[in-house]
């Protein structure tokens, strides 16, 4: 992939070195006006992999853990973050992070890889922030956890005290206020997680976030894969996030995801996710990514990427602007020439 560093010229090297900054200042642009605002998203793990619950989440030492159960991802984050947070004087970076999850998830015997993705290129050696420090505005977030209670097979666990541990972290170590959070979790007393309550949580977090705001969205439940149906991926899967009543609504694809979340974010807030799920890695579409695989050393943008048609859908998005029908199928018909992650 194309690496996002910054240039040293040297001799001879001056040239070709200033063709490939041009070359990624200009995938910058792309991604400044396809994705308007500052998005990171942290995945438990890349596409192919699988992610996993942890059966006694007191494992990972977290201040009074809302259940035994967890999500690994979520789980070895907060160990990370509360130490941190408690260590003023040392602070870890972004990339220390990512390895340090890398660890603890390997500790366990889990093999999945975290990940750091964004839709601006991030100098993943500077000081790691949930929230950037110089956040003035609100402070709003979307938690949503699935059990999916009764289902079998496909119950799982530990999704609920996810969402109650990283609420407490946001709480007491960002300052969001109770009132800003919207939970949804199937147990009966909060907001259901269905397919059309997730994404008109989307949708309201996206409508009152304004310029100044931050965000923090965080999902534990199973992620999936589904046969591409317009083109744009090419393994030729999309990657799906599962709701609680998938079986009759369907699954919320990555583009679903794109068209009514990540593109539509109003520029000038900071949008971070965390997606504790199986196939999560590009489940936002988003070009510069890092994986804490040992071998990676900055953050890195495919040099075959490409936003094709929704560059326009991304347009009238930023303008506040809302598509047609005609433009809505226009768009679907030459959505196969692109080539998003």
């Amino acid at each position: 992939g194309l690496a996002i560093v910054n240039p040293q010229p040297h001799n001879s090297a001056y040239s070709i070195l200033s063709s490939f900054f041009i070359m990624a200042d200009a995938i910058l642009a792309q991604a400044e006006k396809a994705i308007p605002a500052d998005i990171r998203m942290y995945s438990g793990c890349r596409d192919e992999q699988t992610s996993a619950d942890v059966s006694n989440v007191a494992s990972f030492q977290l201040p009074d853990p809302a259940g035994r159960a967890g999500g690994a991802c979520t789980s070895a984050m907060l160990k990370i973050l509360y130490a941190d947070h408690q260590k003023t004087n040392e602070d870890l970076s972004f990339q220390e992070v990512l390895l340090k999850m890398r660890e603890i998830l390997s500790s366990g015997g889990y093999t999945q890889i975290p990940q750091l993705s964004a839709s601006r290129p991030l100098d993943i050696h500077t000081k790691f922030d949930l929230v950037p420090d110089d956040i003035t505005g609100t402070k709003r977030a979307v938690m949503i956890g699935i059990n999916y209670v009764g289902h079998s097979p496909g119950e799982l666990s530990g999704c609920h005290n996810d969402v109650e541990n990283m609420k407490d972290y946001i709480i007491n170590c960002h300052g969001f206020e109770e009132g800003n959070i919207a939970v949804l979790l199937d147990d009966g007393n909060h907001v259901s997680p269905t397919r059309a309550n997730i994404l008109s949580a989307y949708a309201k977090i996206v409508s009152e976030s304004q310029p100044g705001d931050a965000v923090f969205c965080h999902y534990s439940g199973h992620g999936g894969k589904m046969k591409d149906d317009d083109g744009d991926e090419k393994d030729g899967y999309d990657e799906t996030l599962v709701p609680l009543d998938y079986q009759q609504t369907g699954q919320i694809r990555d583009d679903d995801l794109y068209t009514s979340l990540v593109g539509a974010f109003k520029k000038g807030v900071v949008v971070t996710f965390i997606m504790d799920c199986c196939h999560s890695g590009s489940v936002l579409d988003l070009p510069f990514q890092f994986a804490a695989d040992g071998e990676s050393d900055q953050m890195s943008v495919p040099t075959d990427f490409s936003f094709g048609p929704l560059m326009g859908l991304a347009s009238s998005l930023a303008a506040g602007g809302n598509l047609s029908a005609d433009d809505m199928a226009k768009l679907a018909s030459t959505c196969g020439e692109c080539n998003i992650l």
